[in-house]
């Protein structure tokens, strides 16, 4: 199965509560062949519009820092880990997430990259499978199954309080020195890598 096979297979999903107030599935966009992945939490009112993951302000503040550490939106995918907005931008419930979860899964499996990004707490939480605090763990970096797992703030926390811009910032600083220290990839596969095993 390729992405788009797989985000064609959402396209219509009434896997939980979400389906019936979401004006589409926000599934994920970037580079099917990149080596960096990040993961926000949930679309938003705009990306539930658009029909992809951060746009809007959020967006705009997100191509900035990706630039500030020498990235572009064409190196890299961008997904979330529920595929469809809650009402009123609530936070992902449980269940939701783990009904998406699988999905998430598989685009990582998919796009096999060699770092993914978490961005804010939900992120984190599903890749590292446990109640973990981002202001905590931000800008240290983990192994997780074979993957390079990055947690960083979430871009909105700039918007919703400006004390936070500085922070993320720094995140994405800490980020641009992290992948310029990086090893040579490797030719290992995500399945032997034991992630999907």
């Amino acid at each position: 199965m390729t992405l788009d096979e797989l985000g064609a297979s959402l396209r219509d999903c009434q896997r939980c509560r979400l389906a019936s107030k979401r004006t589409q599935v926000v599934f994920g966009i970037g580079n099917p062949n990149a080596s960096i992945l990040f993961i926000g939490e949930a679309p938003g009112f705009h990306e539930d519009k658009q029909g992809e993951p951060f746009v809007g302000a959020v967006g705009k503040l997100l191509t900035e820092l990706l630039e500030s550490a020498g990235l572009s939106r064409n190196d890299v995918y961008i997904a979330n880990v529920i595929k469809c907005r809650p009402p009123d931008n609530r936070d992902p419930m449980p269940d939701e997430i783990e009904t998406c979860k699988p999905f998430l899964m598989q685009q990582i499996e998919l796009i096999n990259p060699r770092v993914i990004c978490t961005l804010g707490n939900f992120a984190i939480r599903t890749m590292l499978g446990k109640q973990v605090s981002i202001t905590k763990i931000r800008g240290q970096q983990f192994e997780v199954q074979g993957f390079h797992v990055f947690p960083m703030l979430h871009p909105a926390a700039a918007l919703h309080q400006g004390s936070f811009r500085a922070l993320i910032q720094e995140d994405f600083q800490k980020l641009k020195i992290f992948l310029d220290n990086l090893p040579r990839p490797t030719s290992k596969s995500a399945e032997q890598m034991g992630l999907f095993g």
